[in-house]
């Protein structure tokens, strides 16, 4: 196995010193050496719970805080300079600072939305007076009262409000500083910790601080030749620096060691279930044999592009092999990944095996249904298998299954269930395969042949920057779809807002339809929400047909409707009949129709900016130009970035640097974790580094067997659970 001696002698490209961390918050810095010379480390210690007074239980299970372990580990999310105590008078609009200020008087008004309140305190030092405000906490009133003494850290904004991120107390009036002296009480940088009412980032200071000799029996998970390969410091140093620091160099040290840590095991667990999958069994073969996707690939009206050219060699290279393939296929939004799909479910029925394709929605499986029918000319028996499908045909769809009769098959979740049997099932395609979890995935893998694994192909529209991919799709091979079939139309995009706008986009619309044109009108909800205060879909078609399009047949379709009245409204505008058809999110997918050339987006702000480009991709599938136009605020960023840039692999990194990966990924849905220290894309070469080093080590100890992976075993399956992380026993 690889060796802590053949591991330094590598390049390393940062070491600490010994005393990296020696200069941090030196009293706990003495409680720590001391804990430390008397025993040694006892993890037990972490996890003893702690006895919270009923006011702050509640508050400390809101952020996870049960056991001093708990505590130790609920790191701060950034930390604040507080070298300096600015006078008020020196404080320009724009600025950040810290202040010492004595409460004159408090009032909490209502805002103009009458949903939201803020506080508005009276403050002032020697130098002058300003007017500290918070939003969306009424609760801070309560604790304020004249002549009390705060310490504020914010931005001064325009008509001298002082905007407050962080607010504490001084207990003792002596006590606080002069103006412009440094604060005994506020060390150089200060931690800023997440956190809630009852539970402020000031008292989880004081009670991290109470309980800084813990820090000694932190677990250890990274074995010592890693830490000395990667110039990494200890656990309990990094902790200690995060917790207490005094200079950004050890912050800067301590942050890429934690950032590090998480992104490994990570890693690692992704490297595990890659081989895990490639032990379950062997796939079957599928020789191109070329009876049937030759064929049909000469039969197409149109040339595939270069892009689905590679697409279709690389998936014939990897189902051609025993090895199960594991792909991801990620393409723009009309760049033809449902064809290569087609290349590949053929490449298995030439071969006498079964393909399925499984989609989210049933909404979303209909539209492949029909643009695989339409793309194979209606020349293969298919079938759709969902939740809705009849009992008489779910029947016989089951029976044809069973027997090998049916070839191909179409469907929701219904196919994994207990009752869906295959002959002989060779290739799984996944449709938006994030939004179906790792056990959903996995169980396609029990419909297949005892011994053998099915070759999978998961899809995406959304284009992902390789930071993520190496996140969530770290376990998977991708080939990416970025040219756009000849014929594809650019399309201009506008967000407006006001009413005259709002005229002038109506008008473009009857201009189109007058012109023999279709229009999409997107609304973000079906029913009317007073909390959201959201145009109901079904309230603005029924609108729109009494007023600006009374000329026109207006269709409707959401989610909630049954699958024939979806079904029906989806032939009506795909066959010209309807001229509008309004709809929520539901056609973000999967739906082509090549004479819409304008959509309508409103309360644009609701969406994020990935679902904004797909809805977009609807239109602009023809030979004319094409318009989007979205009501919502311009100066919202996405807003900004969808008007500007119609490349949709550029948006997903505007997307990456507006929102950070857990937002863009989804994280809870992905069942992946979130990251509490790493930052993408900031950390991408660590990111890099992390999967070098964790394929190096599952190649020379798969089941992390050696005593000195004990630990890094312990930690992976803790972190992620041992059907996640699948290392033999």
């Amino acid at each position: 196995m690889v060796t802590a001696s053949e591991l330094t002698a590598r390049p390393v490209a940062r070491r600490c010193a010994p005393s990296a961390f020696a200069s941090s918050a030196e009293l706990t810095r003495t409680e720590l050496r001391s804990a430390s010379l008397r025993s040694l480390p006892r993890t037990s210690r972490l996890g003893a719970p702690i006895e919270w007074p009923r006011p702050l239980a509640e508050a400390a299970a809101v952020l996870g805080i049960e056991t001093a372990g708990d505590l130790i580990e609920h790191l701060p999310h950034s930390h604040r300079d507080r070298r300096g105590v600015r006078a008020v008078a020196t404080v320009g609009v724009g600025e950040r600072a810290t202040v010492t200020v004595i409460v004159k008087g408090v009032a909490v008004r209502t805002m103009r939305d009458r949903r939201r309140r803020r506080v508005e305190a009276r403050v002032a030092d020697e130098s002058g007076p300003m007017v500290a405000v918070w939003f969306n906490q009424p609760w801070i009133a309560r604790e304020l009262s004249p002549g009390t003494r705060l310490r504020l850290h914010g931005k001064l904004r325009p008509r001298n409000e002082f905007w407050v991120t962080e607010h504490e107390p001084i207990a003792d009036l002596e006590a606080a500083p002069p103006v412009g002296e440094v604060a005994s009480e506020a060390p150089g940088l200060v931690p800023v910790y997440p956190a809630t009412h009852g539970l402020a980032p000031e008292r989880l200071r004081r009670l991290i601080r109470d309980r800084a000799p813990l820090i000694h029996h932190s677990i250890e998970p990274l074995p010592a030749w890693l830490r000395v390969a990667e110039g990494l410091p200890n656990r309990s140093a990094a902790l200690v620096a995060t917790h207490f620091p005094e200079q950004e160099g050890e912050l800067w040290e301590a942050r890429r060691r934690l950032a590090f840590e998480e992104l490994f095991l990570l890693e690692l667990m992704l490297a595990a279930r890659r081989r895990s999958r490639s032990a379950a069994g062997r796939g079957l073969p599928l020789a191109p044999v070329g009876r049937l996707v030759e064929r049909w690939l000469a039969s197409l009206p149109f040339a595939p592009t270069g892009d689905q050219l590679a697409a279709f060699e690389q998936i014939d290279r990897d189902v051609a092999s025993e090895q199960p393939m594991q792909r991801l296929l990620m393409g723009e939004v009309g760049s033809g990944k449902t064809v290569v799909a087609v290349h590949a479910m053929l490449r298995a029925l030439e071969n006498g095996r079964q393909a399925l394709l499984m989609a989210p929605t049933e909404t979303l499986a209909e539209q492949h249904l029909a643009t695989i029918d339409r793309l194979l000319g209606g020349q293969l028996p298919l079938a759709l298998l969902s939740g809705s499908t009849p009992a008489s045909r779910r029947r016989a769809i089951l029976g044809q299954l069973a027997s090998g009769e049916l070839g191909l098959v179409i469907g929701t979740h219904a196919l994994i269930e207990p009752i869906v049997e295959f002959r002989d099932l060779a290739l799984c395609v996944i449709d938006e395969q994030h939004r179906f979890g790792v056990r959903q995935r996995a169980s396609l893998d029990a419909k297949a042949r005892q011994g053998t694994v099915p070759h999978v192909l998961h899809m995406t529209a959304t284009p992902i920057p390789r930071t993520l991919s190496l996140t969530t799709y770290g376990d998977l091979d991708v080939t990416t779809l970025r040219e756009l079939p000849a014929g594809r139309q650019p399309v201009e995009t506008h967000v407006v807002e006001g009413p005259a706008a709002r005229a002038r986009a109506y008008e473009r619309v009857r201009e189109e339809i007058a012109a023999g044109r279709q229009c999409f009108v997107i609304c973000p909800l079906v029913e009317e929400s007073e909390s959201l205060q959201a145009k109901a879909a079904t309230i603005e078609a029924d609108r729109l047909a009494r007023t600006e399009f009374a000329d026109c047949s207006v269709a409707l379709i959401h989610g909630q409707m049954p699958a024939q009245r979806k079904a029906e409204a989806m032939a009506q505008f795909a066959g010209g009949q309807a001229a509008v058809l309004v709809a929520t999110s539901v056609v973000e997918v999967g739906i082509d129709v090549p004479n819409a050339t304008v959509m309508l987006i409103e309360e644009a702000e609701r969406y994020g900016l990935s679902q904004l480009h797909q809805l977009r991709g609807r239109i602009g599938r023809g030979s004319h130009a094409s318009v989007c136009i979205a009501f919502g605020d311009r100066s919202l960023p996405r807003l900004r970035a969808i008007a500007q840039e119609r490349d949709g692999f550029r948006l997903a990194e505007i997307d990456l640097e507006l929102r950070g990966a857990g937002e863009v990924l989804g994280t809870r849905q992905h069942g992946m974790p979130q990251f509490k220290v790493a930052r993408l894309p900031e950390d991408a070469e660590l990111l890099e580094r992390a999967r070098v080093r964790a394929e190096e080590l599952l190649a020379a100890d798969p089941a992390l067997a050696g005593p000195e992976h004990a630990l890094l075993r312990q930690a992976a399956l803790l972190r992620f659970g041992p059907e996640t992380v699948p290392i033999p026993a």
